[in-house]
């Protein structure tokens, strides 16, 4: 992740804390797409400052047991977790923060919040920066995802239900025993017993 790839060869620990942070990161929208016309910027930040503020409890409560000393080229969860924190959160909610504080400080009593935060004229270079961090979590959710043994929580949806009346193999829901959806990691995360952590 960010500026590390190594060999994730993970403790039952570390396993523990990947489901940890992997939930938490599947029911941020710190990991949703933001689209030029949805969501708020302030929105995504906090959420953001929610998921540093969650790995940084998950790092307290398991202790030295997610961060173990391992040879060169391996990483740990603690050392994954640190790196997203400090190379790629928390520069991005340094510097802009007190940028978009200033701006919302400027809005006037009866202007709309949302229609104030997208006439900003940063806001674009902000979403894409939101964008690139993003994509730095979605990398490490990836490798969480198959170091947990779990679904995959964040790409794979449940097929839409269909309308009153209309069957469910017509509907496309899931069937016992043969369902559509299907979970999985994708290619590149880091795998239990030995795979490769890169982002």
């Amino acid at each position: 992740m960010g500026e590390i790839s190594g060999v994730w060869e993970p403790v039952d620990a570390e396993r523990e804390a990947a489901w940890e942070l992997y939930v938490e990161l599947a029911t941020r929208i710190s990991v949703v797409e933001l689209g030029e016309d949805e969501g708020l910027l302030r929105e995504a930040l906090s959420s953001l400052y929610t998921v540093f503020g969650t790995t940084r409890e998950i790092l307290r409560r398991y202790g030295p047991s997610v961060a173990p000393r391992v040879p060169p080229g391996h990483v740990t969860f603690g050392l994954l977790a640190v790196n997203v924190l400090n190379l790629s959160i928390r520069p991005l909610l340094t510097r802009w923060h007190p940028l978009l504080t200033a701006h919302e400080a400027r809005r006037g009593d009866q202007v709309d919040p949302v229609g104030h935060e997208r006439r900003w004229e940063r806001a674009e270079e902000l979403r894409r920066e939101i964008e690139q961090v993003r994509q730095v979590l979605l990398s490490l959710a990836q490798a969480l995802n198959e170091v947990a043994g779990v679904g995959d929580l964040i790409t794979v949806r449940v097929p839409p239900q269909g309308r009153p009346g209309e069957s469910a193999a017509g509907a496309g829901a899931a069937e016992p025993g043969g369902g559509v959806a299907e979970p999985g990691g994708g290619a590149g995360a880091a795998e239990p017993g030995g795979g490769q952590a890169r982002g």
